[in-house]
């Protein structure tokens, strides 16, 4: 009989391993990455461009000339699109990144062969039609205006703008004046530019049938489409250099206060990326952290804050983020800068420091755990331009770093006296 009064031994994972896809390359070059997996007749199909943000030289430009791609087509409106994809009972995401744009099609097994003719007419025939762009823009225009008003938001982007400038992508945002001055010719630019086979790569997952791999093999791998060129990498831009020190954004009627804070810090091919991933996690990653423990649980400024290691091409840096009353702000970051100084200065217990690799492992492996989630490991690696080992490598580096090697990245990379502190809210 299993006695429920004692708690089940925790046993160290000893291999993660992640189902690895079968590679192809299609007739006309395009990559083609399969992982069968699961046993519901639905299937996910990722169509990367390597085109993002990173490559745009209109603001927005990258996220519309995607999002339009639904708007209207040489054989279908956006009207008929929607009702088409509704009526299959398929579903569409599409989204932009830094370096990528994303198609993403969920679909039934026995619609594919429909869905997939739909996706494929909206990416190699949009038409951009000018009705739907201003329809498009003005909503999104709204949504701008919207969020604006809000602390998180202004927060974000001024310690964006702070670290890296109005030059680089990373810290150039979009202003309203940017939707009025984007034209659907930008779109189509852009489009010609980087929409072709040359510049893609597909991966299919769920219940994967060798008919279905035969069908996207017909619409998007027999003859090349799109205005083909040579791929190009992504070329660095200048960052300025690192100043710390406040940055204090009024709104006068603000009931709270967001706090961005952070420094620099290595991007994820840096060989102490994983262990300061491991130190950033204990800080402040999860709902057991430093941060929450002292400024959540035990001073109550604050329902939840968080720390993390944000990542794009050729860089990195800390971030913490909250939202607290304006009177807290300054104990908030005094809090902060007091849980940084004592990873430096103390050692971190066995217990704390097991606890917190177990969560990562574990939640490495929820992460990936479904037939429908798998490929996103697998657009990570691409899209990040990592290692094919990547996760392997970094959970063995979670489960053998040392309190001591944690103490001395955290007086390495963490900068309390010299922090970037972005805060706005209500001046006090």
């Amino acid at each position: 009989m299993l006695d429920r009064t004692r708690q089940p031994a925790i046993k160290p994972l000893e291999d993660f391993d992640i189902q690895q896809p079968e590679r192809l390359t299609m007739p006309n070059g395009v990559p083609l990455n399969i992982l069968r997996a699961g046993n519901e007749e639905i299937v996910r199909m990722d169509i990367l461009i390597g085109a993002g943000i990173w490559h745009q030289e209109q603001p927005l430009q990258a996220l519309f000339t995607n999002r339009m791609l639904r708007e209207g087509t040489k054989s279908m409106s956006s009207a008929e699109i929607a009702e088409q994809l509704d009526f299959y009972g398929a579903w569409m995401e599409l989204s932009t990144s830094m370096n990528y744009n994303y198609l993403t099609l969920y679909s039934l097994n026995k619609h594919f062969a429909h869905t997939l003719a739909i996706l494929g007419d909206m990416v190699k025939n949009p038409i951009f039609p000018e009705a739907e762009m201003q329809v498009t823009v003005e909503m999104n225009r709204q949504q701008f205006l919207v969020n604006s008003s809000k602390v998180d938001v202004m927060a974000r982007k001024a310690f964006s703008h702070s670290l890296f400038g109005n030059q680089h992508p990373c810290g150039r945002h979009a202003i309203l004046e940017d939707y009025g001055r984007l034209t659907t010719n930008h779109l189509k630019f852009f489009y010609q530019k980087f929409y072709h086979s040359g510049n893609c790569s597909i991966y299919l997952s769920g219940k994967v049938s060798d008919a279905i791999v035969s069908q996207v093999k017909e619409e998007f791998g027999t003859i090349p489409w799109g205005n083909v060129k040579k791929h190009e990498p992504l070329t660095p831009f200048a960052i300025p250099p690192y100043k710390g020190g406040r940055v204090f954004i009024e709104h006068p009627t603000a009931v709270q206060s967001s706090l961005r804070l952070g420094c620099p810090l290595m991007d994820r091919k840096h060989p102490d990326f994983a262990s300061t991933k491991v130190l950033v996690t204990l800080f402040g990653g999860y709902f057991g952290s430093r941060l929450m423990s002292n400024i959540r649980e035990e001073k109550g400024y604050t329902y939840g804050i968080n720390a993390t290691i944000a990542s794009y091409p050729f860089c990195g840096y800390l971030a913490i983020a909250t939202e607290t009353a304006n009177e807290y702000v300054e104990a908030c970051i005094n809090e902060v800068k007091h849980e940084m100084r004592r990873l430096q200065e103390e050692r971190i217990p066995d217990k704390e420091l097991d606890m917190v690799k177990h969560y990562m492992i574990g939640d490495m492996c929820r992460s990936y755990e479904g037939a429908l989630s798998l490929p996103e490991a697998w657009i990570f690696i691409e899209s990040a331009s990592l290692e094919k080992n990547f996760f392997q490598t970094l959970a063995k580096r979670i489960a053998s770093v040392t309190a001591e090697e944690l103490r001395e990245l955290a007086i390495k990379y963490f900068q309390p006296d010299n922090l970037l502190e972005v805060v706005a809210g209500k001046k006090m």
